[in-house]
């Protein structure tokens, strides 16, 4: 009998979009206060994945439980506000500065309750680990790593109990990279739940918990880290998805 408990279930779910296939089958259990990598290149349908699991994509087939409710059911309003989704494409208000950013949005998130919003403010700046004098400023001026990290901090600081985020590291230097997945580590030891996706798998190694190869719609399997490098006799995630994507294994 299975005893884990999962924040995500998803069941045989499939997606079309026009006449193209984007999700053929997507299995997937993703346990709750762990840090969950899709790892996967650009096309695999990782993203696809995120937006039919929060709901933004109704899926074609296939069952779907988050936090214990489907999406569009009676109780999918208050899951929404348990979660924290980051898409690869967001931005900031550029005119605004760094805490009226957060601020924005922490009023969003508390209905307006402004000595609530004041509170994760503080929270988001934080998490986000830019000095005073930088939320000060215009993030219009900010480096790109400084705006990835300010997005993080504005998608975490109500604190909810699973946070999705799709490549939060894309396009940033070395050293920004690493700040931000040293930040999604710190994260998860207080108790979130974080689904990452990215298509850097050496990434994928440094931060998850358990990882889930994704190639050409289907989810083709989940294990942590030492499970993958043994199965599949590799040194890497990057040799371990080669060899689990190729030959008899991914024919369908």
């Amino acid at each position: 009998m299975d005893k884990k408990v999962y924040a995500i279930r998803m069941e045989k779910v499939k997606k079309i979009i026009g006449k193209k296939v984007i999700l053929k089958e997507i299995n997937l259990g993703i346990e709750r206060g762990t840090v969950h990598v899709l790892a996967g290149p650009n096309g695999a349908g990782k993203t696809t994945t995120l937006r039919v699991m929060l709901g933004l994509l109704k899926a074609d087939d296939g069952r779907i439980k988050v936090l214990g409710a489907s999406p569009g059911d009676s109780h999918w309003s208050k899951v929404r506000r348990l979660i924290g989704y980051l898409p690869e494409d967001a931005s900031l208000y550029d005119r605004l500065t760094g805490i009226e950013n957060l601020y924005y949005y922490a009023m969003l998130y508390t209905g307006g309750k402004r000595e609530e919003a004041l509170e994760l403010v503080r929270n988001g700046a934080k998490i986000s680990g830019l000095s005073k004098n930088v939320l000060e400023k215009r993030t219009g001026g900010y480096s790109k790593g400084m705006k990835r990290r300010l997005l993080i901090a504005r998608t975490l600081m109500h604190k909810p109990l699973l946070a999705v985020l799709d490549e939060p590291t894309s396009g940033l230097d070395i050293r920004s990279a690493i700040n931000v997945r040293r930040l999604l580590r710190d994260l998860a030891r207080e108790g979130s739940t974080l689904i990452v996706t990215t298509h850097n798998l050496l990434e994928a190694q440094y931060i998850a918990d358990q990882v889930s190869f994704i190639d050409r719609g289907k989810v083709v399997c989940t294990c942590n880290v030492n499970e993958a490098l043994d199965m599949f006799n590799a040194n890497n995630l990057e040799e371990a998805f080669i060899r689990a994507t190729e030959g008899p294994r991914n024919e369908h």
